[in-house]
C-alpha cells in the first residue's frame, strides 16, 4: 500500500515531467496555429495547468488506494 507521502511524491514527479513536456509542446505547436506567446506566458499557462494536474493526480491516486 502506498502512503500519502509516496502518493504526493509520485504525483509531483508526474506533474513536473508533464509540465516540461507541456512547455516544449506549446513552444512547438502554438506557432502552427498562429499563436505568438512569450516564454513567460508559456510558463504561466503551464503553471496553471500544473496546479490542476497535481490536484487531479493526487486525488486519483488516493481514490485508487482506497479501492485497493
Amino acid at each position: 500500500m502506498q502512503s500519502r507521502r509516496q502518493s504526493l511524491i509520485e504525483a509531483v514527479t508526474n506533474v513536473v515531467v508533464g509540465y516540461a513536456l507541456a512547455i516544449l509542446t506549446q513552444i512547438m505547436v502554438f506557432p502552427w496555429f498562429g499563436l505568438q506567446v512569450s516564454l513567460g506566458d508559456n510558463l504561466a499557462i503551464g503553471a496553471l495547468f500544473v496546479m490542476i494536474s497535481l490536484l487531479r493526480s493526487y486525488a486519483l491516486r488516493r481514490l485508487f488506494e482506497r479501492w485497493r
